[in-house]
């Protein structure tokens, strides 16, 4: 009887979604570091040519993990390619003779988190997997500081006030529907919050909710897996809950953005790249640089990323053997954003 049991229980999954630079892959490492023996596995989807944030899952060392645990999904938004690339990827993994007991979903953080949570009543998944729970992360700085609030009234206060502005941005929808459909949400760097700012953001937040979720707030994404993983929400059974302002909409694109890779050169110190980031992030139109570079005399592999005027870096990993110590940086920013300015930040 127990046996049965196990065979016909459905894989639970949970859903990381959350905006450009608010912790999601480092979520997700957090969750594969501190499995305590559950064999985790991982899909991982990013936004432009490189998937950058699964080689840096992938190559981190995690005991128990192993390449075969991570899928990466480089192709597109992951809620956009649901039929071609995520339903063939997560068969991939529930086929495996040995399956994963829980699957990790970081989406891109471009993607509508209710489309992908939709396709999980597929006929080819439904009666194998379930959305335990999705967990969207938030920048809380990035949130404090106006850079994507979800105030509507403000908004429109704005909008009528600027006859330039004749549609709604598509940065604040994206943001408001991951929040929407959330089952938990991650108040993220709030080490670098005052406790006025963390107070008013989890009231903004909850203002434009409509059920209630619970809120925690975190620093470098870290949280006890226990708190995430086991949330039993059935989302995919619960989608009446979770509104979208693409509701009416078949599909979405991203014609708002543009996403380049640019190659960097061994820097002198993490210092002088970092100083490099935050001019090249200053470049009009961009939203977001990430990537790892070599460091001059350093045998481990620098992580940085920009977001606004925020600059963090450290190092994940030594280079591999044979491996080529070519860094590269990923920018996306808003649709023709100048990268020739990017290029020459970078370039120092």
């Amino acid at each position: 009887m127990t046996s049965t049991a196990k065979i016909t229980s459905k894989i639970p999954c949970t859903i990381v979604t959350g905006f450009l630079g608010a912790g999601k892959t480092t979520l997700v490492r957090n969750l594969l570091e501190n499995a305590g023996g559950r064999r985790l596995a991982v899909l991982v989807n990013e936004f432009g040519d490189i998937g950058f944030d699964g080689s840096f899952i992938e190559g981190c060392g995690i005991a128990g993990c192993s390449e075969d645990d991570i899928v990466e999904l480089p192709n597109g938004c992951i809620c956009c390619t649901v039929a071609d690339d995520f339903v063939p990827a997560l068969n991939k993994l529930l086929n495996r003779p040995n399956p994963p007991e829980h699957i990790l979903i970081e989406t891109s953080g471009l993607a509508l988190p209710k489309p992908l949570v939709t396709a999980f009543n597929w006929p080819d998944i439904r009666s194998r997997v379930t959305v335990d729970g999705v967990i969207a992360v938030v920048d809380g700085p990035a949130v404090a500081s106006g850079l994507f609030a979800d105030d509507p009234e403000a908004l429109a206060a704005q909008r009528a006030a600027d006859a330039s502005v004749e549609h709604d941005n598509p940065l604040e929808e994206v943001f408001e529907d991951q929040l929407l459909c959330a089952d938990m949400i991650l108040l993220n760097k709030t080490d670098l919050m005052s406790v006025s700012d963390r107070n008013r953001v989890k009231g903004d937040i909850n203002e434009h909710l409509p059920r209630a979720v619970k809120i925690v707030e975190t620093d470098h994404s870290g949280v006890d897996p226990s708190l995430i993983l086991g949330l039993n929400a059935a989302a995919e059974a619960d989608l009446a809950a979770r509104p979208s302002h693409h509701d009416a909409l078949e599909a979405h694109d991203h014609d708002d953005f543009d996403s380049v890779a640019i190659p960097v050169g061994t820097v002198a110190s993490p210092e002088a790249l970092a100083a490099r980031v935050g001019k090249a992030a200053e470049a009009e139109g961009v939203l977001r640089i990430k990537g790892f570079v070599p460091v001059q005399d350093r045998p481990m592999r620098l992580v940085v990323q920009g977001v606004g005027q925020r600059v963090a870096h450290h190092y994940d990993r030594p280079w591999n053997a044979g491996e080529d110590r070519q860094g590269r940086l990923v920018v996306i920013g808003l649709k023709g954003f100048d990268r020739s300015a990017v290029e020459a930040a970078l370039a120092g």
